[in-house]
């Protein structure tokens, strides 16, 4: 297996806010040519390079970075990795160039099933020593280093042995890969399972966080008992925020995008989110003062 590190990956995406696109933000987007630094969007979606999507990124990657943010590889799943999706990254890879490639940590599949949901793993060595196994394939595959990002969860994985940010910190390192860190993610599971946010952000080392996801969530109450469920169907709350402040001011200015999955709204809005990180981005020494 060959070990990667940021350093050695020529690729990089600006220190900017950019923004997930998603289908019908499309004619808008590319009418506009909003002031956003770059765009991120799922591999999967272009999967048919002769569709009409595929077609339409082309010539946004014309004009902005891009960053391809995986949705399903199901690197903690215990089915053989699939060559067909690999393939297909690859092939993605070499026609647009993306700055970065991501995935969850997380399974998504069972036995050939697919589950439309990303879910968490226990954190112990164990998993870690097949999570490593997994990434090195993924890694070797695509001759690159990929993003592994820290992933929302509503129950406490049995098994675990370790602290969430013990488990994303020790993969990345014994892996040689690079951390995507969704500080909307850590805020959900802090107030869901009662740790410490910031604990999680002062335990990553800047160098190895090479993009910064935020997003909005819902709050849901099931049976007397409330949850934060990671929706991306709204605004970035204020408490997220206040942690990516915090985050800014600990690793300096980082690619931040916004994620905005369902209830979309319109793309002035979603680009107003990104105004907000780029404030936030450009003016990072003042959150450290």
């Amino acid at each position: 297996m060959s070990v990667f590190s940021y350093q050695n990956h020529c690729r990089k995406l600006p220190a900017m806010a950019g923004i997930g696109l998603r289908q019908p933000h499309y004619d808008d987007f590319f009418s506009q040519q909003p002031k956003v630094g770059w765009v991120e969007v799922h591999p999967e979606n272009y999967f048919d390079i002769h569709s009409p999507p595929a077609e339409w990124l082309l010539k946004i990657r014309q004009q902005y970075p891009l960053s391809l943010h995986g949705v399903g590889l199901s690197l903690g799943s215990t089915d053989p990795l699939s060559e067909e999706h690999l393939a297909k990254l690859a092939e993605l890879i070499a026609i647009y160039e993306p700055a970065l490639i991501s995935e969850h940590l997380c399974w998504t599949s069972q036995q050939g099933i697919y589950f439309q949901d990303l879910l968490p793993l226990p954190q112990n060595s164990e998993v870690i020593t097949h999570l490593v196994q997994r990434i090195g394939q993924v890694q070797d595959y695509l001759k690159r280093p990929i993003a592994i990002e820290n992933v929302s969860s509503y129950i406490q994985v049995p098994g675990g042995e370790m602290t969430e940010w013990e488990f994303l910190l020790s993969t990345a390192k014994q892996a040689g890969c690079l951390i995507l860190l969704d500080i909307n993610n850590i805020y959900v599971n802090a107030q869901n399972h009662g740790c410490s946010a910031k604990t999680f952000i002062d335990a990553i080392p800047a160098d190895w966080v090479a993009e910064i996801h935020l997003a909005g969530h819902t709050s849901v109450t099931l049976e007397s008992e409330t949850i934060l469920v990671d929706t991306h169907g709204d605004v970035v709350c204020d408490e997220v925020w206040e942690l990516y402040r915090y985050a800014i001011a600990k690793y300096g200015p980082k690619p931040t995008l916004i994620e905005w999955d369902t209830d979309l709204p319109s793309l002035n809005c979603l680009v107003g989110e990104a105004n907000k990180a780029q404030y936030i981005l450009d003016n990072a020494y003042d959150c450290a003062s």
